[in-house]
């Protein structure tokens, strides 16, 4: 019997955004299963829901997330990638299911915040590990690679919706999103640790271990060295985010995020609901739901390709203006066909323009402190995927119209076009990444 042989090399490399793709394929399952479920919700008679109360519903699950990003950041630098995503891997997965149990909408509502708590701890860790194993020139290509089992699983909830709730109902759905707690084994077995993380730490035998595991530049011995200016910044966490330059162009990152999942999670929480108004079946309004996530993932791995090369800043410019197309198309009312493809091209707009946001915070802030950075960055445009299905929920309760909801999304959309052109430019413009050289063997990345 062949006896079990650790991953090195390349495939250690790809192992390590393979794995996280995998797992926020569970956050954009359990993101979008509410959407999916909730003409089922509205129909389940114990618990008698209108869409207002289901909006609030929605809303506790992303201030949820809004929390387990911003604490999830912070412990993600102290403690490291590997342990955190094992914590909040378990911690979601038991939390989903006991939804899938909840005897009372109040208590299905609480536990939908507590998952949201460990879903929000998973995306700071995924992310600087994706930025940390990457090769340079691919920064953008391997966090799209992870970000896409977002929209993978956006994409599964809605199948398997069309599939399971006409018969069984709505809790099967969300057992299903207990299903990587299977995945913690393999995760303490084969993931490894962050060279960054380490050498920040001062940890600099582990990480030329690792380094030389993944084939990476091995770190010096003096790249950790007491009170060097990256472990020092580590240190000082949330005071470091503080400084200048880091907490302004953290609040001008923030801003793009809010006014994105703002488009986000309003409509992948409200899109079959909205589509159901406006004279489809549901089967149908869940495959819009299906081809907007479709839309998300060719459209964040082709503008990552982009990105890689022509930098960020211009992508998200084109990006956002995709969303305001396809949000004006969608206002009129077209024939069948065009709304696909209109659903298709939000989906490049929303989740796609997003991962390019993901990559750019990743990479431009240094790795004593990225996780603290991007924790920080999705706390703050989570205010954004809470203020969507309030808004969105309050419209449809109101009686108004579909495009009504369509008209909500498109002016935060449009200023996301303003506030891009704002984002640092070049590596000269970030100073972070100047600090981050300090104690790195290995250039930063150049920021365009």
């Amino acid at each position: 019997m062949t006896p079990f042989r650790p991953l090195r090399g390349k495939r250690l490399r790809a192992f390590v955004p393979a794995f996280c793709c995998l797992i926020i394929f569970f956050d954009g399952y359990d993101v979008s299963v509410l959407g999916a479920t909730i003409p089922e919700l509205l129909k389940y008679r114990p618990w008698d829901l209108d869409a207002a109360q289901v909006g609030v519903i929605a809303s506790l699950g992303l201030v949820g997330l809004l929390l387990g990003a911003l604490l999830g950041g912070f412990a993600t630098d102290l403690l490291g990638r590997k342990r955190m995503l094992l914590l909040c891997t378990s911690w979601f997965s038991v939390c989903m299911l006991a939804c899938a149990a909840a005897p009372t909408s109040e208590l299905f509502g609480l536990f939908r915040f507590l998952g949201g708590i460990g879903l929000g701890g998973v995306i700071p860790v995924c992310i600087a590990l994706a930025v940390e194993f990457a090769p340079e020139p691919r920064r953008y290509l391997f966090t799209a690679i992870g970000n896409a089992g977002f929209a993978v699983g956006a994409i599964a909830s809605a199948l398997l919706s069309i599939a399971i709730t006409p018969d069984f109902g709505f809790r099967p759905m969300y057992a299903i999103a207990g299903l990587p707690l299977l995945l913690v084994p393999v995760a303490a077995v084969m993931l490894p640790e962050s060279v960054d993380f380490l050498v920040a730490k001062g940890r600099i035998r582990e990480a030329q271990e690792v380094a030389r595991r993944c084939d990476l530049p091995v770190p010096s011995t003096e790249a950790g060295g007491g009170g060097s200016g990256t472990e020092s910044l580590g240190r000082k966490g949330l005071r470091a985010l503080a400084q200048r330059p880091l907490l302004g162009n953290l609040a001008l990152f923030g801003a793009v995020g809010i006014v994105g999942q703002v488009f986000i999670y309003g409509l992948n929480t409200w899109l079959p609901q909205i589509m159901v108004s406006a004279g489809y079946g549901v089967a149908s309004s869940l495959g819009f739901l299906a081809t907007m996530s479709v839309g998300a993932i060719a459209g964040s791995v082709t503008m990552s390709l982009f990105a890689d090369r022509i930098g960020p800043r211009h992508v998200l410019i084109v990006g956002f203006g995709v969303g305001v197309i396809a949000l004006g198309v969608l206002s009129v009312g077209p024939p069948t066909m065009a709304v696909y493809a209109a659903v298709a091209l939000a989906g490049v707009g929303g989740s796609g323009t997003a991962a390019i946001v993901n990559a750019f915070v990743g990479t431009w802030f240094p790795p004593a402190v990225r996780a603290s950075a991007v924790g920080s960055y999705f706390a703050v445009s989570r205010l954004g995927s809470v203020l969507g299905p309030l808004v969105i929920g309050w419209i449809i309760s109101a009686g108004l119209p579909p495009r009504w909801t369509f008209y909500s999304l498109m002016a935060p959309t449009v200023l996301g076009v303003l506030l891009v052109l704002l984002l640092p430019r070049k590596q000269a413009h970030g100073r972070p990444l100047d600090l981050a050289r300090e104690s790195q063997t290995r250039p930063a990345p150049a920021l365009e």
